[in-house]
């Protein structure tokens, strides 16, 4: 159970998102900010409340009138899990409180690409050679830690077979090792978790 206390100038505000929120099996709203996991706080204004970031103990989610990339990482570097427009929906509002409860930063995609450095793309290094289905397979096998005997007991083949497909599918990653291998398969896309 996430214990959430909502913030807001607006009586009607509050009410509305702690009748979005009280729908939720998992969201008690509780009177005291002190005693709760979660404070979400509808703000006004140009400038990030000073008293709710000041505010230790909660995870804070901010609920805002416009997109501010430098106040959002003021109220980041101040402590804040989530800063979002405030006409989100009920599950989008939901799902941040969830969010920042598990510790987790939530912010709207126009404020990520405003604060994130563009990442450099790298190259990822090209096959000598595609990989074959079975191969594939044995890739997909070697992920999941099985041994050779295992893989040769799923696919019905000899554990011969399996040594040579291990061998060729560390060749085309060129790979040292099994974990090596798999490692490269997860970089390339060739193995989904």
């Amino acid at each position: 159970m996430i214990r959430v206390h909502v913030s807001s100038s607006s009586a009607i505000m509050r009410a509305g998102l702690e009748a979005w929120l009280r729908a939720s099996t998992d969201i008690e709203i509780v009177p005291d900010p002190h005693s709760a996991d979660v404070l979400l706080a509808e703000v006004d204004g140009d400038d990030p409340p000073q008293q709710l970031l000041e505010t230790t103990g909660p995870a804070l989610v901010l609920l805002t009138g416009e997109h501010q990339p430098p106040w959002t990482a003021e109220a980041l570097r101040a402590g804040a899990r989530a800063v979002l427009p405030r006409d989100l929906s009920p599950p989008e509002i939901l799902a941040a409180v969830e969010a920042a409860a598990a510790g987790l930063i939530v912010l709207h995609p126009q404020d990520l690409d405003a604060l994130a450095p563009a990442r450099p793309t790298v190259a990822q290094p090209a096959l000598l050679e595609p990989l074959s289905g079975r191969e594939m397979e044995v890739l997909g096998m070697m992920a999941e830690g099985l041994s050779n005997k295992e893989i040769a007991g799923r696919l019905g083949i000899s554990d011969h077979t399996v040594k040579f497909h291990v061998g060729s599918i560390m060749a085309k990653l060129q790979a040292s090792s099994r974990t090596e291998a798999v490692t490269q398969g997860l970089r390339l896309g060739l193995i989904l978790l």
